[in-house]
């Protein structure tokens, strides 16, 4: 499992590292003049873009100006115009002048608790509602199941969300209408506000893991050795569980893996249906705002994040299935 481990990590770290280089390259090289963009719309004095180039360290060779970024991730740097920015320095916002770190670590929390909420709900409702399609294959509560998961699939959740409010918050008064987490002073206020949120980012997918629950278990349910097992009296509840399942988990780790780019992209989606602040709509504001070093930031930081989740899916595929570690 260490062997396994080391090599997810190591192939993490280059991915990154790839990810980081053709980040920086487009936003810095490709693009519009970055210092133009940090004076603002009206600076069009030579000699201030000039002095604007020697600030942000532009007049450098590109592969001085990444490698100086790159170390001041991890260990800070001194800009060139003599600002202290302490690691992890991803720069200084075009749009304040401020570090980013800071606003990172102040909007991630919104975005990740999404992230893991919204996970956690439709891999419980999904998952659970497919064994239980598979369980009870063909008859009433199959067909109703898979009409739900269809029409589920099919709704967003930018049309789903104001629908949920109106009915569950204003109208029901069930649940909260969705706020920013504060875990640190509020855990109980900062789950109630995120119940309703969560939901409605699981629905599409939960949907989706219902109808492809329900393909693997009755694939797993039609093997010889589900045949074998039954025939030698074995239950059918224990041999569903003992080995229907567990032959069908390790698919749905994969496909969870697959979807964890989805998982964010449906976080953003969220943060912006339920006025949420999060790592989604500081991207929108920075692309908005022509915020060069805050867009590359919160792609690293999302990045990161989703290669992060995937060595504990590919961990948790390796356990259920030890012939993974020998992959």
């Amino acid at each position: 499992m260490l062997r396994f481990l080391t090599r997810r990590v190591l192939g993490a770290i280059v991915i990154l590292l790839a990810i980081t280089a053709v980040t920086y390259f487009l936003f810095f090289v490709l693009p519009s003049d970055p210092a133009r963009l940090a004076c603002g719309k009206n600076c069009s004095n030579p000699d201030v873009v000039k002095a604007i180039h020697h600030r942000m360290g532009l007049d450098l060779p590109v592969y001085q100006q990444y490698w100086d970024y790159i170390r001041g991730i991890f260990v800070g740097r001194h800009m060139p115009d003599g600002q202290n920015c302490p690691a992890p320095c991803f720069g200084f916002s075009f749009v304040n002048d401020q570090p980013i770190w800071p606003t990172l670590t102040d909007r991630y929390p919104t975005t990740l608790s999404l992230a893991v909420g919204g996970s956690a709900a439709f891999l419980v409702i999904g998952v659970g509602l497919g064994m239980l399609s598979a369980w009870q294959q063909g008859k009433t509560f199959d067909r109703v199941a898979s009409s739900i998961s269809l029409v589920g699939n099919s709704v967003q959740i930018y049309f789903i969300g104001p629908l949920a409010i109106a009915l569950f918050a204003d109208n029901l008064g069930w649940l909260d209408h969705g706020h920013d987490p504060t875990w640190g002073s509020d855990p109980t206020g900062s789950f109630s506000g995120l119940v309703l949120p969560c939901l409605v980012m699981s629905v599409i997918f939960w949907s989706n893991y219902s109808r492809q629950t329900r393909s693997l278990m009755v694939e797993q349910l039609a093997e010889d050795h589900i045949r074998t097992a039954r025939a030698k009296g074995m239950s059918s509840r224990y041999v569903f569980f003992r080995y229907a399942l567990r032959g069908a988990a390790a698919s749905i780790i994969t496909i969870f893996g697959i979807d964890l780019g989805s998982v964010f992209g449906g976080a953003i989606i969220t943060e912006a249906t339920f006025g949420l602040h999060g790592l989604g709509t500081l991207a929108v504001n920075a692309v908005l705002g022509l915020d060069l070093p805050m867009e590359m930031a919160v792609m690293i930081f999302s990045a990161s994040a989703i290669v992060i989740f995937n060595i504990l899916v590919d961990t948790a595929y390796a356990i259920i299935d030890p012939r993974i570690r020998l992959s």
